[in-house]
């Protein structure tokens, strides 16, 4: 296994981190294959990854019940546990120390390594910083229950960067992947928060999965060399200095060993040429195939109502591409903008027409778009 440093302290992190949002079920999405996810973690663990990430909301709750089971008998102590505040369930103060007082319990121990407020996003911060979240956190490190505080990140690049620098963070998560080097915080958000010093956790590097299922199209230049899509993927961003640790949530045991493969195999600045430019043709053959042909130039913008256009477009184009495996997330990030900024607000002045380079019919796109995710 392969280590980087993490934040100001230095910590020794996997380069790989065990993700437990995606844990084999039996049947319903809440009941997790217990035996399975512990024989995945216990194995991922024995073989160097020394970071176990999960959430209050995961697998209705029974997530990190789970993982308090798989880090038993020792476990916990070879690992930095991470966790996340559920702030979109949080009313009052006094819900921060019921939810992690209740998270200790379930995972079975004193203290969380690394705590994150979850899926903060702009609706939410303002609230947040009302309630006082942050010198609750502090509190909460004095004590001992928590240890690095940190975010994970689901909005646009200028509210991450609003949120970067309203607190000394500890560290941050971003979805970031080789389709979605633009979208939400981006390439420019990671570059950003590294160049301040924040240790960087990138999810979603397969986006869900289907990176590493492709369509036809796609797969076929994947069969052209001796490379796996999962794996190159992977790869693709752990060649990147500004990202500290890479999640994967992984489903079965062949998962974890074939990740675990790819980041023993990992590091700075070590993917040939043929490497990059295999991923620059799957790159285009993405876009090639986006019904939407958005080149996310931004000349629509601004738009007189504050619609995001291109990222609009760019969740549609990922549940069409994808053939709806992507669904739920890009719903949940569509349902995440503030109102202003989805399809549902245009009003079709016809001003973003007028200034885009591809003369895309807009007004008629994002009605599209708004009937998908409705």
């Amino acid at each position: 296994m392969q280590y980087r440093k993490f934040g100001k302290d230095g910590k020794n992190v996997s380069a790989l981190g065990f993700g437990a949002m995606r844990l084999p079920t039996k049947g319903k999405e809440s009941a997790v294959d217990e035996p399975a996810t512990v024989e995945m973690i216990r194995y991922a663990i024995d073989h160097g990854v020394n970071y176990v990430d999960t959430a209050y909301v995961y697998h209705g709750g029974n997530s990190e019940v789970v993982v308090g089971k798989a880090l038993e008998n020792g476990y916990r102590e070879k690992v930095f546990l991470a966790t996340k505040l559920p702030i979109f369930l949080v009313e009052k103060a006094d819900d921060f120390d019921r939810f992690l007082d209740e998270q200790l319990h379930r995972l079975q121990t004193a203290h969380i390594d690394f705590y994150l407020l979850h899926c903060l996003q702009a609706p939410y911060w303002p609230k947040m910083q009302e309630l006082g979240v942050c010198d609750w956190a502090e509190r909460a490190q004095a004590d001992g229950r928590i240890g690095q505080f940190g975010f994970s990140f689901h909005d646009s690049y200028d509210v991450f960067r609003q949120i970067v620098d309203a607190y000394d963070w500890s560290f941050c998560q971003i979805q970031y992947n080789l389709v979605n080097e633009e979208v939400q915080a981006g390439t420019a958000g990671l570059k950003y928060a590294a160049g301040k010093g924040l240790p960087v956790v990138v999810m979603e590097p397969l986006f869900g999965g289907t990176l590493a299922n492709p369509p036809q199209p796609v797969w076929e230049i994947w069969q052209e060399s001796e490379y796996r899509p999962a794996d190159v993927a992977l790869r693709w961003l752990w060649d990147k200095p500004e990202v500290s640790l890479v999640l994967s949530g992984m489903t079965t045991l062949e998962q974890v060993k074939q990740n675990i493969e790819s980041a023993c195999r990992s590091g700075v600045d070590l993917l040939d040429d043929e490497e990059r430019e295999l991923v620059r043709r799957v790159r285009d053959k993405y876009r090639e195939l986006s019904p939407i042909p958005c080149t996310k130039c931004g000349y629509c913008l601004p738009c007189p109502n504050g619609v995001n256009i291109p990222l609009n477009f760019e969740l549609y184009n990922s549940v069409t591409l994808f053939k709806g495996n992507t669904r739920p997330l890009c719903r949940n990030l569509y349902h995440g903008l503030p109102a202003s900024e989805r399809a549902q607000a245009c009003e079709e002045c016809g001003t973003c027409e007028e200034r885009c380079p591809q003369h895309l019919e807009i007004g008629k796109l994002l009605k599209s778009v708004a009937e998908e995710f409705v």
